[in-house]
């Protein structure tokens, strides 16, 4: 983008979606949780199958004031400009976040 002859604003990113449900199960995974789910609606849980430990939990606080029913990032402008395609997969950006997570833990 930076050597590119006109400045643009591009949007990068993979062209899927996922819930933070996802998310959570696939965070989990790296953490050694395996996350049921119990409730319904803002009641809903996401608990620890070993532990019974409630690992998540719904904070109306954090709700979008006007929700989207579908967010994805469109990349084809990029892709055709520059040849920018996404590399990095849904459950390695997942690995590679929780890592990070973990180092920064680890310095306290």
């Amino acid at each position: 983008m930076l050597q590119a002859e006109k400045p643009e604003d591009y949007i990068l990113a993979t062209g899927e979606t996922h819930s933070v449900r996802e998310f959570v199960e696939e965070a989990g995974k790296h953490f050694d949780f395996e996350i049921v789910w119990e409730g319904k609606g803002i009641e809903e849980k996401g608990i620890d199958k070993k532990t019974g430990k409630i690992i998540i939990e719904i904070d109306p606080k954090y709700f979008r004031p006007a929700e989207v029913d579908l967010l994805i990032g469109d990349y084809s402008k990029v892709k055709k400009d520059l040849g920018w395609e996404p590399k990095t997969s849904f459950k390695e950006l997942v690995k590679i976040m929780c890592e990070e997570d973990l180092k920064e833990v680890s310095k306290k």
